[in-house]
């Protein structure tokens, strides 16, 4: 078997979206854009992850593409029905949820 890399560093930046998802109107998120609406309020520095290639997955204000970027890069859409951490980390590892775990926007219900 040719394997073409020794070995993988797979970056996630939790919850550090990069525009809305499709469904995110169903999920009260229409116009969700957290690293967007970061960069457009301050100038930020972060030169490794603007190296890898932050900046080029798609035009943000204060984060300019480079022209060489020295790794891989994207953006994901869930295939699965929710949007927490745990589908988002499940789904990463090849585990596609057809129901929502249940989501608690004022908190854990008390007992």
């Amino acid at each position: 078997m040719n394997n073409k890399f020794s070995r993988i560093c797979l970056i996630i930046l939790d919850s550090v979206g990069i525009g809305e998802m499709p469904d995110s109107e169903s999920w009260g998120d229409k116009g969700a854009d957290t690293l967007g609406n970061i960069l457009k309020s301050r100038k930020v520095n972060l030169p490794n992850l603007q190296n890898l290639g932050l900046g080029n997955i798609r035009p943000l204000e204060n984060l300019p593409p480079v022209e060489n970027p020295i790794g891989s890069f994207g953006k994901c859409t869930l295939k699965s029905n929710g949007k927490d951490t745990t589908t988002g980390h499940w789904e990463i590892a090849g585990i596609v949820m057809e129901r929502a775990f249940p989501t608690f926007p004022q908190g854990f219900p008390q007992r």
